[in-house]
């Protein structure tokens, strides 16, 4: 019998491979990619071979960059903004499956030539967006100021909050575009274990996330080009739990967006291990997991050894153990209910990484909240709503109008 849960329409066998294109080909709506661009590309791929992944994206991506450059020295900005936009994507792309090529220490090179597109979109966009730094501890997280055109403000503003491992340029079709064009101003970062503060700094995740959104906070409500009683917070992703742990202590926020509900990261990692590999490390025996999970990469076959290492790096640790442990603090079940806003809660159908924790979120919300099906019927399951990204902003979208207009 076939698996209900899997999508008809798919383009590869290996799944994380699939559900990157599936997300790719959601960007479409907001001009981060072309179908046809992205549909012959894939068709280049070869079947689960991670070499091929990254050459194929990076030759479609230097393609458009040079475009975008032609563009921009003929004087045709416009479109010169949209192909370094695609460019960025196509780029970004690559990296997903970096630590399974020939070669990784190609990522943070590519990393930076997604980065230097998506500046040279940002800075053709009316008005342009403001690249920022946000005092946090001892390295400043960067990122871009977006403002609707018109007036000066003060503005309206939603905190875009990245997830585990989403580039930059995502965060353009996953809130921003659609914020802009309803007036809002928005905020994108990257904060421990993300992007720049990742691969430039090495400063790895922290479960305690309203250590990073209370400087985030601070940082808008000084501009006089933010109304501070506006703040809105979006998490994507794992993002669904740093929000949830930011908002339970930091109050000033106006609302809150949760993409999906995430009470509990460390399911996601846990859940590819055998009860009696877990018992080692509920028993505290460290050396004997770590030894056995390098022997087992041994016989792993490429895909899984590539999943691990890639969703290992954000914690800072090369400890199989310690990774483990700490994706455990992960937890939002014991202030959940600290949290006094409005939540939002996306429940895709589907959902593979947190299937029914948007839900547990949503029951033990105190607050006043909103829980909303996407639903498989009308293309909007799987993590994230991949495909389905202009009718989940619809949705969010005017229900923040319910609680904090733009």
């Amino acid at each position: 019998m076939a698996d209900e849960s899997k999508p008809k329409q798919y383009f590869m066998q290996h799944e994380q491979m699939d559900f990157e294109i599936q997300l790719i080909l959601g960007s479409c709506y907001y001009g981060c990619a072309d179908a046809g661009e992205v549909l012959s590309t894939v068709e280049r791929i070869a079947e689960g071979d991670f070499e091929s992944w990254y050459g194929e994206w990076y030759g479609t991506a230097a393609r458009l960059e040079g475009i975008a450059g032609t563009c921009a020295s003929a004087g045709n900005d416009i479109s010169a903004r949209q192909a370094y936009l695609r460019a960025a994507c196509y780029y970004a792309a690559c990296l997903s499956m970096i630590d399974g090529t020939d070669d990784p220490s190609r990522r943070v090179p590519t990393w930076k030539k997604h980065m230097a597109c998506f500046d040279a979109f940002c800075a053709r966009l009316n008005p342009p967006a403001e690249k920022v730094e946000i005092p946090y501890e001892g390295t400043p997280m960067p990122g871009y100021l977006f403002k609707p055109a018109g007036s000066g403000g003060p503005f309206a503003i939603v905190i875009f909050n990245n997830g585990s491992d989403g580039p930059t340029v995502a965060m353009w079709s996953s809130g921003v575009a659609a914020a802009l064009e309803r007036g809002y101003a928005a905020l994108v970062f990257d904060g421990p274990g993300q992007n720049a503060l990742l691969w430039l700094h090495e400063v790895p995740f922290r479960y305690d996330w309203e250590k990073v959104i209370t400087p985030v906070v601070d940082f808008l409500a000084a501009r006089p080009d933010v109304d501070p009683a506006r703040i809105a917070l979006s998490g994507i992703s794992q993002g669904g739990y740093w929000i949830l742990r930011a908002l339970a202590f930091e109050h000033r926020i106006a609302a809150g967006i949760a993409d999906p509900g995430v009470m509990d990261v460390s399911t996601a990692i846990v859940g590819r291990y055998p009860p009696e590999m877990l018992k080692l490390v509920d028993d505290g025996k460290k050396e004997e997991f770590d030894n056995m999970m390098t022997e087992g990469l041994k016989y792993m076959d490429k895909a899984m050894r590539q999943t691990v290492e890639w969703r290992m790096k954000p914690y800072g640790t090369e400890s199989f153990y310690e990774w483990i442990k700490m994706s455990r603090q992960y937890n939002a079940r014991d202030v959940i209910g600290q949290i006094e806003c409005p939540m939002f809660v996306a429940d895709p159908d589907d959902e593979q990484f947190w299937p029914g924790q948007p839900r547990e979120v949503y029951d033990a919300l105190n607050c006043p909240k909103t829980i909303v099906r996407f639903a498989r019927e009308e293309g909007a399951n799987w993590h994230c709503e991949p495909k389905a990204r202009s009718l989940y902003d619809q949705r969010m979208f005017d229900w923040l109008a319910t609680v904090m207009p733009s």
